[in-house]
């Protein structure tokens, strides 16, 4: 079983930038395809990008250029790097785990899920 916790959540000014992290523990994290998804009050939880073990990354559109995830398998943690915050990138993030080759924006697709952490992005 993994458990996943966020963390690096807060209050930021559009324009902005925050990293996010996600650690890992109760598996063998290196070999997990993770996740970054977002669900704003009233919306659908939504997908912002993926990475796989060795590293290949997908991207949501909108996040393209101004989002960056990552990972450190010796550290069991992935990140989320977000620059030129917006209003509209308001949401809890979820940190998601799928034990299965490839990405999925698809999040039924995902095994395990952390309970996600707020980001505020302020006008």
């Amino acid at each position: 079983q993994v458990q996943l916790k966020e963390s690096g959540g807060g209050l930021v000014q559009a324009g902005g930038s925050l990293r996010l992290s996600c650690a890992a523990s109760g598996g063998t994290f290196s070999v997990y395809t993770m996740g970054w998804f977002r669900q704003a009050p009233g919306k659908d939880r939504e997908f912002v990008a993926g990475i796989t073990w060795s590293g290949s990354t997908n991207y949501a559109d909108s996040m393209k250029g101004r989002f960056t995830i990552s990972r450190d398998n010796a550290e069991n943690t992935v990140y989320l790097r977000m620059t030129k915050l917006k209003p509209e990138d308001t949401a809890v993030y979820y940190c998601a785990a799928r034990a299965v080759l490839g990405i999925t924006t698809t999040a039924p697709e995902y095994d395990y899920w952390g309970l996600g952490t707020q980001v505020t992005v302020s006008s």
